[in-house]
């Protein structure tokens, strides 16, 4: 089953989410600002993604902009990242859509319709 985390107040989430629904798609759904991805989470998921670390920050966000971190980013080691992402569920980029050797951060819906249809 699909792992759909998004923050239910975001648009782009509940765009996603009705996506999955008009397609049949099973998932769990979990509100990732009432629960944090862990460290060992986001680990697993930066390590199947096979994207850049970066690419798992909400880059579009306040709190994102409030820190700095386009200027910070660029200058801190992984583990410091992944602390940071786990730290508030904020500043990860949503949604993210996890299955069977797949995690897609953001909603693409070409990108999620090549992963969805195969399952």
């Amino acid at each position: 089953m699909l792992k759909f985390i998004c923050y239910p107040k975001c648009t782009t989430c509940q765009k996603a989410r009705k996506w999955l629904d008009e397609k049949g798609a099973e998932y769990e759904m979990r509100d990732i600002k009432a629960e944090n991805p862990t460290v060992e989470e986001l680990e697993e998921w930066y390590a199947l993604s096979g994207l850049p670390l970066k690419s798992f920050f909400n880059t579009s966000g306040l709190l994102y902009k409030s820190m700095a971190l386009k200027e910070k980013l660029p200058t801190m080691s992984e583990k410091e990242m992944l602390s940071l992402l786990a730290a508030d569920g904020m500043l990860v980029k949503r949604p993210l859509l996890i299955g069977d050797g797949f995690v897609l951060t953001g909603f693409r819906e070409k990108e999620w319709e090549e992963k969805v249809s195969l399952l």
